[in-house]
């Protein structure tokens, strides 16, 4: 009995260190949003090839209930064309709400044509907002085709109080939807769902407590104050990376929870970041990692 009493702290530290030498997760930021249209599959397929481990995404819902790929709740102005090749102004950008269009309508919009003057290394082309199914189903036959490993989901819930029922359903309806598809797919084993939204969050560890859940922070307020916006403890801290310290890492691996910051898109930031042992990186530009940078 003293020898097992003497192994378990022992079994504990070895755990931890196994924990924390990991391979980094790469992830590839809507896809990657600097090479290629965001959140479309070519982006995602253009982050598999850059050898990602996971692809980040955001979710919205359409009127007719189908989850599509969308960080606005609208069509961004920035990139978005109205089907007859037209540029939106932003205040018609904004009027065209996806919670009040129909998914054959969303679909008929060109995000990648024009391109984003915000990223200009992105490359342009005709692209539409997918559905969540169709970039899994793209994505896993990809892999598969390249002989790689299956490639894991990091799906955010783009959620809000102020947005119930006019930019999208209230939190239950909304992971209901998203998690049929995730479940159908038969993807759940790879799946973390993230969100600012910590209602989201909630939804998703009652109703599947087995899926990973990441809370992403944008606020100064510190680890403390923002984990106490649960009720339970989230898989990753998935904080704005100028936030991170080495402080922040090694108090959230003593607690258990993986740090993942976002969005990382200089290749010296990335190695500061592993350096100071994170767990994964979030960038815009997956050609960014390295053999270097991924130990």
């Amino acid at each position: 009995m003293k020898t097992l009493l003497l192994l378990i702290p022992l079994l504990a530290m070895l755990t931890l260190s196994t924990a924390q030498h990991k391979p980094l997760d790469t992830q590839g930021h809507r896809g990657c949003r600097g090479l290629l249209p965001e959140n479309t599959v070519p982006a995602m397929l253009k982050a598999l090839d850059l050898g990602v481990t996971t692809l980040e995404m955001d979710i919205a819902i359409s009127q007719d209930k189908q989850v599509l790929l969308s960080h606005d709740p609208y069509m961004n102005a920035d990139f978005v064309h109205s089907p007859n090749g037209q540029p939106l102004t932003p205040a018609a950008g904004k009027a065209l709400r996806l919670y009040g269009l129909p998914y054959a309508d969303i679909r008929r919009y060109d995000v990648g044509s024009y391109g984003n003057p915000k990223f200009p290394r992105q490359q342009k082309l005709k692209a539409h907002k997918p559905l969540l199914a169709e970039v899994i189903d793209a994505a896993e036959a990809h892999a598969k085709q390249q002989g790689r490993a299956l490639p894991y989901y990091n799906i955010e819930t783009k959620t809000t109080p102020a947005g119930d029922n006019t930019l999208h359903p209230e939190p239950e309806e909304f992971v209901r939807l998203l998690l049929a598809v995730v479940t159908q797919k038969g993807v759940q084993d790879r799946v973390i769902i993230q969100s600012f939204d910590p209602r989201t969050l909630e939804v998703v560890h009652r109703t599947h407590p087995t899926l990973r859940t990441a809370l992403l922070v944008e606020n100064p307020d510190g680890l403390a104050a923002n984990l106490k916006r649960l009720s339970f403890r989230p898989t990753i801290y998935s904080p704005y990376y100028k936030l991170v310290t080495p402080e922040l890492v090694q108090t959230c691996h003593q607690q258990g929870i993986q740090v993942i910051p976002w969005t990382v898109n200089t290749a010296s930031t990335i190695k500061e970041l592993v350096a100071q042992k994170v767990d994964g990186i979030i960038t815009d530009y997956p050609d960014l990692f390295t053999d270097n940078t991924a130990k």
